[in-house]
């Protein structure tokens, strides 16, 4: 038995036609630049999830979980974070993108 083998670039495009499926993904948004930020800080410190959950007191599976998006840390595990990748933490709002709403 044959199988046809599909491209991730292939899926991704029938999934950016439905309209649902591109709002659940503009609602995550926030979370997958949180996530990138925290590998990038650990690649910029050329550090292994192993060696910054050693430096914060955690377990690499922690580290994993911060990586992944799928879980919002508190600002204390995020300062914890950037101390055992010798990194700062800052934290800003910014207007959203096409936000109607006028400063008063």
């Amino acid at each position: 038995m044959s199988r046809k083998l599909i491209s991730v670039e292939d899926v991704a495009k029938e999934w950016f036609k439905d309209p649902e499926f591109v709002a659940e993904y503009n609602a995550k948004e926030e979370e997958f630049e949180l996530a990138a930020a925290l590998i990038r800080a650990r690649g910029a410190a050329d550090m292994t999830q192993e060696q910054v959950a050693q430096a914060m007191g955690t377990t690499q599976t922690a580290i994993a979980r911060l990586e992944s998006g799928r879980t919002m840390p508190s600002t204390r595990t995020l300062q914890r974070f950037a101390n055992a990748t010798e990194s700062r933490l800052q934290i800003r709002f910014e207007r959203r993108r096409g936000s109607s709403k006028t400063a008063k």
